[in-house]
């Protein structure tokens, strides 16, 4: 398989820790170890990044757009000081509730980003992500989905509802591990 034309990162379980009580505050978001070098691995490959990410924390009430937009900002320094970039942040702000059409498993954020990152061939994107709705979005736009392991939840019933969609699914242990095989596969064909 050649190199992706892009790379589409869920955040929370992904790049950063995730908690059921969710990300409310910027001191709060610490990157999952070899996340932020995975992203620069990505760059030096000539690989765009984007984030596709529900927070329906903001939706919900439990902060603003303004603390939204500082656990971005600690995100994307945190990133970039490694040494990577990101393309584009796409998220949804809605509760489940609100039934819009961004809010992942369904396919508006995905369609968005690659929209925005002018990705015609969707088939030519992975989306890396630690859940089945991750999975089931990038199935709907026929983005090539990957999961890790590093988010909460049960990760074993995570899989077996994965494999039901998608029987050869690759999964790693974090994105570092995904990350890297992913350049390799690409580097040995």
């Amino acid at each position: 398989m050649s190199l992706p034309k892009a790379v589409l990162l869920d955040r929370d379980g992904v790049i950063n820790f995730d908690s059921p009580d969710y990300i409310l505050t910027p001191d709060q978001w610490r990157p999952i170890p070899g996340s932020l070098e995975a992203i620069a691995a990505l760059r030096r490959a000539g690989i765009p990044v984007a984030i596709v990410s529900n927070q329906s924390a903001l939706g919900r009430g439990m902060f603003d757009a303004a603390t939204m937009e500082a656990i971005h900002m600690r995100m994307t320094t945190a990133i970039e000081a490694a040494g990577g970039l990101i393309a584009h942040t796409a998220y949804c702000p809605h509760a489940p509730e609100d039934a819009c059409a961004c809010r992942k498993p369904k396919p508006g954020l995905l369609t968005e980003t690659l929209q925005t990152l002018g990705i015609r061939d969707a088939a030519q994107t992975v989306m890396i992500g630690d859940s089945v709705r991750d999975v089931e979005a990038a199935l709907a736009v026929g983005v090539r989905p990957v999961l890790v392991r590093t988010g909460y939840g049960d990760a074993g019933a995570i899989l077996a509802k994965a494999r039901r969609l998608v029987p050869g699914i690759p999964v790693y242990d974090d994105l570092a591990a995904a990350v890297a095989d992913l350049l390799q596969e690409a580097a040995c064909h």
